[in-house]
């Protein structure tokens, strides 16, 4: 019973070293190009550019930080362009989570004339390069007055075909129309309807729409480099790219400390934002 008992304790643990050892490897590739950022960032140039390249935080580290971040301050509106990336990222979240998911209520609900066309052609839009719409996306910014201002940024984004298209497919299979009807009984208004009920039952799509719509703001770099002209209107993406592109005092280790400190409100959002959509998915998993 003992050699039993003992085989099948062996077996497991094989098991998980199976599962957990590509698991851990390929984990530590992911995270490697992170941490050695944050190591880049606590080094001088001399020391980047040595051979082989340091792995590891010096004794001087704090001295060198304190020096990278008054560079990275002299060279570029730092804190201003972190602010500029946040607000255009948190504004095209909340009213793309707002539109999207009323676009999608609308085409997952209701029945009206050209519904399948409109819905067929928005999902069309898809397909088309984001850079042939540079040119027209530009003469329209300059023609509405929004160059240098956050709302060149965050309004093209508010209403997204992808994020209606998630929004609707979500709806579909999550709400059935006979409780529309029920609710409308009930003396229950469509938007009363679409924010007392769909609401509730779509925050893990919401939350998915959010997470992909703040990273794909905060990351959004062409846009940003045709309408954000000042470098007090750039956001990160821009400031960090015109940073790199200069031509004398480049200093890598104020680059690499813009990017550490530019990448952590991305992770805490998606942290936030996943711990979300998990714990509603679980509520629902429970309570069916």
């Amino acid at each position: 019973m003992k050699n039993e008992n003992t085989v099948h304790y062996l077996n497991t643990i094989g098991k998980k070293l199976l599962l957990y050892i590509p698991l851990i490897f390929w984990t530590t590739i992911t995270l490697f190009p992170f941490i050695y950022i944050v190591i880049l960032a606590t080094k001088s140039p001399s020391e980047i550019y040595s051979f082989p390249p340091p792995l590891s935080i010096g004794k001087e580290w704090v001295e060198t930080l304190v020096t990278n971040y008054q560079d990275l301050l002299s060279k570029t509106p730092f804190w201003k362009n972190l602010f500029n990336s946040f607000y255009t990222s948190t504004m095209a979240t909340l009213l793309a989570l707002f539109f999207c998911s009323l676009g999608g209520y609308g085409f997952a609900m209701f029945d009206f004339k050209g519904k399948n066309f409109l819905f067929g052609f928005m999902v069309l839009t898809m397909m088309i390069p984001q850079v042939i719409n540079i040119v027209p996306y530009f003469i329209m910014m300059k023609t509405f007055g929004w160059l240098n201002t956050g709302k060149a940024l965050y309004l093209p984004m508010v209403a997204s075909a992808y994020g209606t298209f998630l929004m609707r497919q979500f709806i579909s299979a999550t709400i059935h129309r006979d409780l529309m009807d029920a609710a409308k009984i009930d003396g229950c208004s469509y938007f009363q309807f679409y924010y007392k009920v769909v609401i509730p039952l779509i925050k893990p799509a919401l939350g998915t729409l959010g997470i992909i719509t703040f990273l794909t703001c905060w990351n959004n770099f062409m846009q940003a480099l045709v309408v954000m002209r000042t470098p007090e209107s750039w956001t990160i993406p821009v400031a960090l790219s015109r940073l790199n592109q200069m031509r004398v005092n480049v200093n890598p280790g104020a680059i690499m400390l813009g990017t550490t400190i530019a990448v952590i409100p991305m992770v805490i959002f998606f942290f936030v934002m996943s711990k979300m959509i998990i714990a509603r998915l679980t509520e629902g998993s429970l309570k069916g």
